[in-house]
């Protein structure tokens, strides 16, 4: 499984790649941020996001797109723009038909640190100790796009049986009659 991962962010989007299955060692196949200045206009901003995320898209050919679902934050206008380059980034794969899941903060963290309240160092350590990288990637975005990637892997597996246990229980179900004779 090939996962993008998308650190949302207006000023700097992280995005990584991690390829892996649960259970096995993963292998990052790239990771970064796109940038955009902070003086420009919003919609210049956004394009250059979409830009940078199709161009990931092109580049590593993901499977899969995790995305870290926006939070309540004190900031509205901080919480606004996440929400914006997070919408950016799903229309980005929906466009391309690719599976988009919203993992929180918490889940990431909990998922690669075991704690769901780790701190960013935390994570950063952890995600260079599960790739198996000589340093922890910079900024701080970068390396959580990779936690988000590695959470998808992790928890995609349960996540589809839980779907497919859920459906078969919606599905509708047709009345067996019994036939005497």
């Amino acid at each position: 499984m090939r996962v993008l991962g998308v650190d949302p962010g207006l000023t700097r989007c992280g995005v990584g790649v991690v390829e892996g299955v649960a259970g096995r060692p993963l292998r990052m196949l790239g990771v970064g941020v796109v940038r955009t200045p902070s003086d420009a206009e919003l919609g210049e901003r956004l394009v250059a996001i979409e830009r940078g995320i199709e161009a990931w898209l092109d580049e590593y050919r993901p499977e899969f797109v995790a995305v870290e679902r926006v939070f309540s934050q004190h900031n509205v206008r901080t919480v606004m723009g996440t929400a914006q380059a997070s919408a950016v980034a799903m229309l980005c794969a929906a466009r391309r038909g690719l599976p988009v899941a919203l993992h929180t903060p918490s889940e990431v963290k909990a998922a690669v640190t075991g704690n769901g309240r780790a701190e960013k160092d935390q994570v950063g350590a952890m995600v260079t100790r599960l790739l198996r990288l000589d340093a922890p990637p910079k900024p701080a975005d970068a390396a959580d796009a990779l936690a988000l990637a590695i959470c998808h892997i992790w928890r995609a597996p349960a996540i589809n049986r839980l779907q497919q246990a859920h459906a078969a229980a919606r599905a509708p179900r047709i009345p067996v009659r019994k036939v005497t004779r």
